[in-house]
């Protein structure tokens, strides 16, 4: 099989990532006999520089033309205070020009990492494994906004489709994992848009168990109880801020993948990491967020399972050998470039 990727590096450490992950997908379509061909596309800080704006239409129109994206890392401070512009922009740009709704952010830890999450052992008796489904689309980040003289305002406000759309793809992903049930986080007791949610829930969600929490308590409960949690679906704000914070207790944010998905099988691909622009060029980063990103793009976009997973298991045979980059060096492991870590990973395939 053939399929045509749009490839958009992004800035700092995101070109050297993925170029990992296209290396890792060359290797597995060598193995599984699949055949993929990259076109390279800007956006970004990296396009703010070239035409002046953070996401080209070219890059747009040329990304809906193909099969998936894969994205790296965008921003750092050499873009700040251009008025009106920031690199960030090309992400909303892509998410709302591709209508991709759905963001999946998973949170896992692989055992021969537990020594690098914050939490103590026992908080993790059987490792990490949450999904988090993120509304992508709607909400405070796209409503809107102004500003007078001394005041400023974002508005949150959401439909019952938006709701409902994104909550059939949390049931489905729960379903996947075999979730015995589906937390649904909000603020109801504040805010209206949450009330809505909670309604919408409770037509739409038929199987699992529904579950509500607030989420200050989803905050805390993270913290104090993470394996009381399967899979996890919540507005644009709250999954933002929830996924990262997720993502810190697998030891490093340099570890973890993520995709945005729409309807059918298109979807974009990226790490959840920044663009560590203080690294950038050093061959110290962590590619593996970038590598499971691709792994994940062949699982829910191309719907190739077992290449996928031949790819998530090179990277766990690779951490369990002890091969490790700066963010998840401990002692007793054997410190790696990015090529390096790229290179193990390739011969584990």
């Amino acid at each position: 099989m053939k399929y045509n990727i749009s490839v958009i590096c992004g800035d700092g450490i995101g070109p050297e990532c993925m170029a990992s992950a296209v290396r890792i997908l060359e290797k597995t379509g060598e193995r599984f006999s699949h055949s993929f061909d990259f076109e390279y596309l800007d956006a970004g800080g990296i396009a703010i520089d070239k035409y002046g704006k953070p996401l080209p239409e070219e890059t747009l129109r040329k990304a809906k033309c193909a099969d998936s994206v894969l994205l790296g890392a965008v921003g750092g401070p050499k873009w700040e205070g251009i008025p009106g512009i920031r690199p960030e922009q090309a992400l909303l740009g892509l998410r709302k020009g591709l209508n991709l709704y759905a963001n999946l952010r998973p949170a896992f830890l692989f055992e021969s990492l537990k020594d690098a999450s914050p939490l103590k052992p026992e908080k993790l008796p059987n490792g990490l494994d949450i999904m988090i489904v993120r509304e992508l689309c709607g909400g405070i980040y796209f409503g809107e906004s102004g500003t007078g003289e001394d005041f400023a305002y974002d508005t949150e406000k959401y439909s019952v489709f938006e709701i409902e759309r994104i909550l059939k793809t949390g049931e489905k992903i729960a379903k996947s994992r075999g979730a015995k049930k589906l937390t649904v986080v909000d603020k109801a007791n504040v805010l209206e848009s949450s009330r809505l949610w909670r309604k919408v829930a409770k037509e739409t969600v038929k199987d699992p168990e529904l579950e509500f929490l607030y989420v200050d308590n989803a905050a805390m409960q993270l913290i104090m109880n993470p394996t009381s949690f399967n899979t996890i679906v919540t507005s644009n704000m709250f999954g933002d801020i929830l996924s990262d914070e997720a993502s810190q207790l697998t030891g490093s944010i340099g570890m973890l993948p993520s995709a945005s998905l729409g309807d059918g099988n298109f979807g974009m691909y990226e790490p959840v990491h920044g663009s560590a622009p203080d690294i950038a060029g050093m061959n110290k980063a962590n590619p593996i967020a970038s590598i499971l990103s691709a792994a994940m793009m062949l699982q829910y976009s191309f719907e190739l399972f077992e290449e996928s997973r031949s790819i998530f298991d090179a990277v766990e045979k690779t951490l369990e050998d002890g091969f490790a980059t700066a963010d998840i060096m401990t002692e007793g492991k054997t410190l790696c470039t990015t090529d390096e870590m790229t290179e193990k990973i390739r011969e584990y395939i």
